[in-house]
């Protein structure tokens, strides 16, 4: 292949989902690249959604670092309002008990003196604005996939599917938890499926949402109501496959009846007001994080379980870490230099394992139908439910306002 083939950049991302997107945005925007400098390589990117279209089937709920990230990459203020609906409480509880009795645990911004404990986001739209905001920042977008990789002592260059070679300093594989680059790359993955389906849909309640998420844990997986800015809701319901398959198969009208049985009834009759979609749940690590001049962001690294909601705002955080490692570089730096990866790796992966570690543990512990974990769940919930200060530290860990973050996502806490 000729030298006239081969492009050149400081850094090639493939993956133009939310991950990819930001991660060039952050690049450009904190002026580690330069514009024309950073390739994003998707086989297809975002479009606009159409005028009066309905709120995505995917919603993400995303936490105080998120939103700063997206600050700070030029997204977050060209979110349209009413794709952006915040939340000031959340309510936890067991199928056992009741949502203002033993077994739950409530949660309201108030008591850690924030304005809202997240913000729920239209996944499409949020989406094409950071794909809007990379490509406006200086990104270059490469419409192909990428069928090798190969690199030496100073760059890697990545071979498009229609034949031409890319070469950089850096290859970033943002392509999900099925990524192609990441198997190019010879890592390896660990992990588990749940067994399960998450259903997702819109939903109009009898009873105001009252801008809280509500979490109900049933025997076959947990029931969230995310509020919309409209006055629905939007569900997340993981079942296991034989529970999803019967949910699969109601009509509209019993659908409504399981959810607001499975519901608790919390928010009165529900009636489905969108399409349905199912989603195979799985645990899923990359056994490494870096390879020579290439490294792993989002789900390419790590899947999660999704009671939490916090896939998207981890993935997030990989971004703003490696980021913060290649600002380390410094002018005129290497970005493919291996102790900066490898500094981003120990970083990173140990967060992330230990938040999933969390996560799948939850998952056995709340998805438990025998006595022992009935019991040991009402009362954990308890148990932190009258710990006003382990609240306010799980809250404040859920909105990124502690932990190991990069310095540009801290701020000094509240008195």
């Amino acid at each position: 292949m000729s030298a006239r083939q081969t492009r050149d950049f400081d850094v090639v991302i493939v993956g133009a989902g939310v991950i990819g997107t930001v991660m060039a945005g952050l690049l450009l925007e904190r002026k580690l690249s330069a514009p024309g400098r950073v390739a994003i390589v998707a086989d297809r990117f975002a479009s606009a959604a159409p005028a009066g279209a309905d709120w995505d089937l995917r919603v993400f709920a995303l936490s105080r670092a998120s939103e700063r990230l997206l600050r700070a990459c030029g997204v977050w203020e060209s979110l349209p309002p009413r794709r952006v609906h915040p939340f000031e409480r959340m309510c936890v509880w067991d199928a056992a008990g009741e949502p203002d009795g033993k077994g739950s645990l409530r949660f309201d911004c108030a008591e850690i003196g924030e304005p809202n404990l997240g913000c729920i986001v239209d996944g499409h739209v949020l989406q094409w604005q950071c794909l809007q905001a990379a490509r406006t920042a200086g990104a270059v977008l490469l419409e192909s996939g990428v069928v090798g990789t190969a690199a030496d002592d100073a760059r890697i260059t990545v071979v498009l599917s229609d034949g031409r070679e890319l070469s950089s300093q850096l290859l970033i594989a943002a392509d999900g938890p099925k990524s192609k680059t990441r198997e190019l790359l010879g890592i390896e993955t660990a992990g588990h499926a749940y067994h399960q389906d998450a259903l997702v849909a819109h939903v109009r309640t009898a009873k105001p949402h009252g801008n809280t998420a509500w979490q109900r844990f049933l025997g076959t997986g947990p029931v969230a109501f995310l509020p919309l800015s409209d006055g629905r809701s939007s569900i997340v319901w993981s079942a296991a496959l034989p529970e999803a398959a019967r949910l699969r198969a109601l009509d509209s009208a019993a659908f409504g009846a399981a959810l607001t049985a499975a519901s608790g009834e919390v928010l009165g009759n529900c009636e489905l007001s969108s399409e349905r979609a199912f989603f195979p749940l799985q645990l899923q690590y990359a056994l490494d994080y870096v390879r020579p001049r290439a490294v792993l962001l989002g789900d390419a690294a790590h899947v999660v379980h999704p009671l939490a909601g916090q896939g998207l705002n981890l993935g997030l955080l990989d971004c703003a870490a490696l980021a913060d490692v290649l600002g380390q570089a410094g002018a005129g730096g290497f970005f493919g230099e291996h102790a900066l990866l490898r500094r981003y790796e120990r970083w990173r992966r140990s967060e992330n394992l230990l938040a999933a570690g969390a996560l799948d543990a939850m998952e056995r512990l709340f998805s438990g139908a025998d006595p022992l974990s009935r019991g040991l769940r009402a009362a954990g919930l308890s148990v932190v439910g009258k710990a006003p200060f382990i609240k306010r530290r799980l809250a404040q860990r859920a909105l990124g306002l502690i932990g190991d973050l990069p310095a540009y996502l801290k701020v000094r806490e509240p008195v």
